[in-house]
């Protein structure tokens, strides 16, 4: 019995800890990776929104210096009397050094949605011109959502409806923290891999570009990402704030709180015209200085029971949290002044803050950019490793399974196609015409189209020659960009240096940076050559007998070893 027992086959040795994380890893990152590779991207062009949307409206004329933001407030409130008639409230963003026009919302009345569904609310935007008090539009401004698009996209994937858009970028950013997470654990030499590259080694070189990039910017990546989820909080996760708020008063303090944005009160129909706003914007100036007032919120405009939010800026201060000044909008008179908030709320202000970058300076802003580009390659080169890695183990690499054939054509989709979208919306930008009826709407579309077409080019044609003709398709459309706009505007590369204008031309600049990292990534993949590794049945000194109906093959190991 002894001896039988010996003979007995050991029992396999269970997974351990980072077995389970990698497969946690796999495919957390998998699942939502297109999307996180989207979210990335469009948040990272988005830490210079502010510059796209100057260069997507090539009519503003470039200044040196900035108007007052009280005269602005002024000239624009005048002209919102009328224009935004009626609304319960409306909110003015003042021009500042990166964004030099001014930027205006609208609350409209209640759409119905429905037998005794509650009413929409909706709202109406424009900007206006600093200078005129007037809309960009009346101007011959085309109209344009500019670098806005990619932020709404970044955080809500704008156009979808609001809370859908968000709540799945939120899902997306749980994913995210679970592989970063499961990603630390499972590389337990993931320090010592980040000064290890390996060129030419197929599935290896991608692991070590993967690793290289995931550590540079690890500390970035966990905060961006942890950060990216505490800014909605209050959405995701409104059930604290349900069950301990019960009064409205208590509710009404967590709003103030967390936003400067009073709710509108119940008007009485008392007909009383606004005092003079750059009478209250000039009293906030002397409390926080001449260009730390960032927005005019105004409800009930027109009544007695109108009130005037002026809100402190962003760029001084190392959060978000709000700070503002609430006057009585019939006589001017200052009724609250909210210098501070909260330790809780504190520190989600600086959460924000530190996940949007606006507190940041023109340095530290692209330090911001370059690491997040970074996060950007280390999901595409996760994707790009799944294929790659799995492509070696498949008996044979020209039949392909379903799943993975979905997988594949999805990344050439995210990742190439993706960037051919995005410079088509600029391409957009510079040929629809102005007088297009939603022309805004029209550019967004412009990207979806071409997106979408990149998929189906994707989907019709050999993976490896999709990869290398997108890649060169954007390429060529970002290296011309800088052509298009020197034809189409009279603010080309030559007129922007002469003329001062940083921003116009450090974007063709940077066009061009880009169009030379996708010709060089399609070159690199024009010459690289896969390296498929034997199954263990094809290894040296393995035979398998005939019945097996597999021959026997003593082919050398390949160098993508795991």
């Amino acid at each position: 019995m002894g001896a039988l027992k010996s003979r007995q086959p050991a029992p396999p040795p269970g997974r351990g800890i980072r077995q389970t994380m990698s497969d946690l890893h796999t495919w957390a990152g998998l699942l939502v990776g297109w999307l996180l590779y989207a979210m990335f991207l469009t948040g990272t062009v988005s830490y210079f929104r502010d510059e796209l949307s100057q260069w997507m409206r090539p009519e503003v004329p470039h200044r040196q210096t900035l108007p007052d933001p009280a005269v602005v407030a002024q000239s624009v409130a005048n002209r919102l009397t009328t224009l935004a008639a009626g609304s319960a409230q409306w909110g003015i963003t003042l021009p500042t050094e990166r964004n030099p026009v001014a930027s205006v919302f609208w609350r409209t009345a209640p759409v119905p949605t429905g037998t005794g569904n509650t009413p929409r609310r909706t709202f109406e935007e424009a900007t206006f011109d600093p200078t005129t008090g007037e809309t960009l539009g009346t101007l011959g401004t085309r109209e344009t959502l500019g670098g806005d698009f990619f932020y709404r996209f970044h955080f809500q994937f704008h156009p979808l409806p609001v809370l859908w858009g968000r709540w799945l970028a939120g899902v997306c950013a749980m994913f995210m923290l679970v592989a970063i997470i499961s990603g630390v654990i499972t590389h337990k030499k993931i320090f010592v891999d980040f000064f290890t590259f390996r060129w030419g080694k197929g599935q290896r070189s991608w692991l070590d570009a993967h690793n290289a990039l995931s550590v540079f910017g690890l500390p970035f990546h966990l905060m961006i990402t942890y950060t990216g989820l505490v800014t909605l909080m209050a959405m995701y996760m409104p059930w604290g704030a349900q069950t301990a708020l019960k009064t409205p008063v208590e509710r009404a303090e967590l709003a103030a709180q967390l936003s400067a944005f009073p709710a509108p009160g119940k008007a009485t129909g008392q007909k009383m015209p606004l005092a003079s706003i750059e009478t209250m914007v000039r009293e906030a100036q002397a409390r926080w200085g001449a260009h730390d007032v960032g927005r005019v919120t105004v409800t009930n405009a027109g009544d007695a029971a109108a009130r005037v939010a002026v809100t402190r800026g962003d760029a001084t201060r190392v959060s978000m949290s709000p700070q503002y000044l609430l006057f009585d909008g019939a006589t001017g008179k200052v009724l609250e002044v909210h210098d501070g908030v909260g330790a809780a709320a504190e520190t989600r202000g600086v959460m924000y803050a530190l996940h949007l970058g606006r507190f940041s300076d023109l340095q530290l802003r692209w330090l911001y950019f370059l690491v997040s580009l970074g996060g950007t390659a280390m999901v595409g080169t996760g994707l790009v490793m799944w294929t790659v890695k799995r492509r070696t183990r498949l008996p044979d690499p020209t039949r392909l399974h379903f799943g993975f054939h979905v997988v594949e054509r999805l990344n050439i989709a995210a990742i190439a196609g993706l960037s051919i979208a995005m410079t088509a919306f600029l391409w957009g930008n510079r040929l629809i015409s102005r007088d297009v009826i939603e022309r805004s709407a029209a550019e967004v579309h412009t990207f979806y189209w071409v997106w979408a077409a990149t998929l189906l080019y994707a989907l019709v044609r050999p993976a490896r020659r999709a990869w290398i003709e997108l890649l060169w398709i954007g390429a060529a459309a970002l290296a011309l960009l800088p052509a298009l706009n020197a034809v189409t505007t009279s603010r080309g590369l030559w007129q922007s240096v002469t003329t001062g204008d940083r921003v116009f031309a450090v974007m063709d600049l940077a066009l061009w940076a880009f169009a030379a990292l996708h010709a060089w990534l399609a070159v690199r993949t024009a010459r690289h050559r896969p390296k498929t590794k034997p199954s263990r049945a094809a290894l040296p000194g393995k035979t398998t007998s005939p019945a097996s109906g597999s021959a026997t093959v003593n082919a050398p190991l390949g160098e993508d070893r795991a």
